[in-house]
């Protein structure tokens, strides 16, 4: 490996180093309460080497998410080809939730957390990297063969309840895991069962 392969790979992974530390302390502690000194004492480096890497922490929180929803993105493609769009569907409720059980503060920061908007880096409305595209093509071409009841003829209406029950499972066990007062059950476990009732649910009769 060359001197600038090398340099490449050591800042990338210094640039990992300190988003793993700040997604860790964004959920943690909350977005407005991190500090980028707090961040840099987190990674044991100094606040300027954190601005060498990162302007501001704007800029960190969006490369943070950028990188995080294109992850989410690769654990649907594999779902793209399945024909069957209510199995397809069925197969991207399931991964939603093993990303988050498997990535619980990579899940906190995009999906509980406010954070500041920018256009994503890759292929939005493209099924093949953006995991709502394929979500909505999903549920549209269910639609399309008439497999849901007349009723939910809204494909955007439809795909956002289908990802909000699947949200309010996997929230509610991140925000609340440590609660004495709830005796939680398995989340995959419950998720399954949750995903098969709405299935059936929408499905037309017959």
């Amino acid at each position: 490996m060359g001197t600038k392969e090398r340099r490449d790979r050591e800042r990338q992974e210094t640039r990992e180093k300190i988003l793993d530390a700040a997604r860790e302390m964004f959920a943690t502690h909350g977005i407005e309460a991190t500090t980028m000194r707090a961040i840099a004492d987190r990674v044991e480096y100094t606040a300027a080497a954190i601005y060498h890497h990162f302007k501001d922490k704007d800029a960190l929180i969006i490369e943070m998410v950028h990188s995080d929803f294109r992850a989410l993105g690769q654990q649907f493609v594999r779902f793209a080809m399945v024909p069957d769009p209510v199995e397809r569907l069925r197969l991207i409720g399931l991964a939603y939730v093993e990303f988050a059980v498997e990535k619980p503060h990579h899940y906190a920061v995009m999906f509980m957390t406010r954070t500041p908007y920018s256009e994503p880096d890759f292929d939005r409305g493209n099924p093949e990297q953006d995991a709502y595209a394929l979500l909505l093509h999903t549920v549209a071409e269910g639609m399309e063969q008439g497999r849901f009841r007349p009723e939910l003829n809204d494909a955007e209406q439809l795909a956002q309840m289908m990802w909000a029950s699947v949200h309010g499972l996997v929230s509610l066990q991140i925000a609340k895991c440590d609660d004495p007062w709830i005796h939680w059950r398995d989340l995959r476990a419950t998720s399954a069962l949750s995903i098969e009732a709405m299935i059936r649910g929408i499905l037309r009769e017959g």
